[in-house]
């Protein structure tokens, strides 16, 4: 009579049904439920307890936890059930719904595998390596467990297929922020910002979400050759915001703007009456321009090149040649230079007029005297 009552209580099911199940014993590779208006035992295989590979039934499901199954087998005096097709449908009308609103939404890694990520959303959702971040990722064994922002970019019910990417949400925040930037930001603003890439016409610099230039003549106040002589990838810069096209999100930015200009404290660098090293830069017809600091040119007029009248600079000097020059006078406001060769000359003249010959050096005044008054006397 007993048999035959549970063989009663099993043929009131049907594959498909839903039902309830108190978990009474777990094992290694199946949990035992107690599944309510049944009085025969219900089974959930390891694979049916989550969309997941599970190591450990209890690691998913404890006992006396109530679960919401659906019976996959009806067998004499046994019902095998699922746990995981029930998350799975629920599961998909919300994923469904996100996929269709564009959402994002925040989930844990659960496992890092080959080629990518693995996050149980109910289904399992798999994250390609090129759809984790915007850059290159050698090693992905940190993400387990890390809890990112996702969307989904590819849902498939049917084939039970669940594409989900975190660089999309990421490129989508950055153009947000671009877009903001752009229209916060005005010309003549001092910015930090980091070098992002050198090209042979200047360096990209990131100011914050979004990428200016500054042309390789607004590096330094200094003529050079390279980008790379004056920065290189990932230094931390100031810059000068000089124009913006909002319209094709280009930003013009300048470094040297932001440095102290090659005429800052002139008087003070080039003080009256200091003697300076520089070369000659230009020849004109008044005279020479030497430069004596980087971007600083002072001019020799012709008057001030040699105590010798000269007719033209040319006579005396020639472009490149390494020159010693006196400061006569420095204006910083005009940015001037006034220099003197000549002064310098005059000086060496007039110490070697009063240097005493080497062969006179051992006689006394008194004995030039002497002399004097010998020849006196007679």
């Amino acid at each position: 009579m007993s048999e035959e009552m549970d063989n009663l209580e099993v043929g009131n099911f049907s594959e498909g049904d839903k039902v309830k199940g108190t978990v009474t014993k777990i094992e290694e590779k199946q949990v035992l439920v107690n599944v309510e208006g049944s009085k025969v035992d219900g089974i959930i295989p390891i694979s049916e307890l989550s969309s997941l590979h599970v190591e450990k039934a209890s690691d998913v499901v404890q006992e006396d936890e109530v679960l919401d199954l659906v019976v996959t087998k009806v067998e004499e005096e046994l019902l095998v059930l699922s746990k995981r097709k029930v998350d799975a449908e629920s599961a998909w009308e919300a994923l469904e719904e996100r996929f269709n609103n564009n959402l994002v939404f925040d989930a844990e890694v659960n496992e890092v595998v080959k080629g990518g990520l693995v996050v149980d959303l109910g289904v399992r959702g798999f994250v390609p390596a090129s759809m984790v971040e915007d850059h290159y990722v050698e090693d992905f064994s940190d993400y387990q467990g890390k809890m990112l922002s996702f969307k989904i970019v590819e849902l498939d019910r049917d084939k039970n297929r669940l594409i989900l990417s975190h660089r999309i949400v990421l490129e989508e925040e950055k153009e947000q922020e671009k877009k903001s930037l752009l229209e916060k930001i005005e010309p003549g603003e001092t910015l930090n910002g980091t070098v992002q890439r050198l090209t042979d016409f200047g360096a990209f610099v990131d100011i914050g979400g979004v990428d200016g230039l500054v042309h390789i003549s607004q590096l330094s106040h200094e003529h050079i050759e390279k980008t790379s002589d004056v920065v290189k990838e990932g230094d931390q810069v100031q810059v000068k915001v000089l124009s913006i096209d909002r319209d094709n999100e280009r930003i013009s930015l300048s470094i040297k703007e932001t440095l102290p200009g090659p005429w800052t404290n002139i008087e003070e660098k080039a003080p009256k009456g200091a003697v300076l090293e520089g070369k000659v830069k230009r020849l004109v017809s008044f005279g020479a321009f030497v430069e004596v600091f980087p971007g600083v040119e002072g001019l020799v007029h012709i008057s001030q090149i040699s105590h010798k009248h000269i007719g033209t600079p040319h006579e005396v000097l020639q472009e490149g040649e390494q020159v010693k020059v006196q400061v006569l006078d420095a204006n910083e406001h005009d940015q001037r230079l006034s220099l003197s060769m000549k002064e310098l000359e005059e000086a060496e003249y007039q110490q070697k007029d009063y240097e005493v010959p080497e062969e006179s050096k051992g006689f006394q005044l008194s004995d030039m005297i002497g002399d004097k008054l010998k020849n006196f006397k007679k």
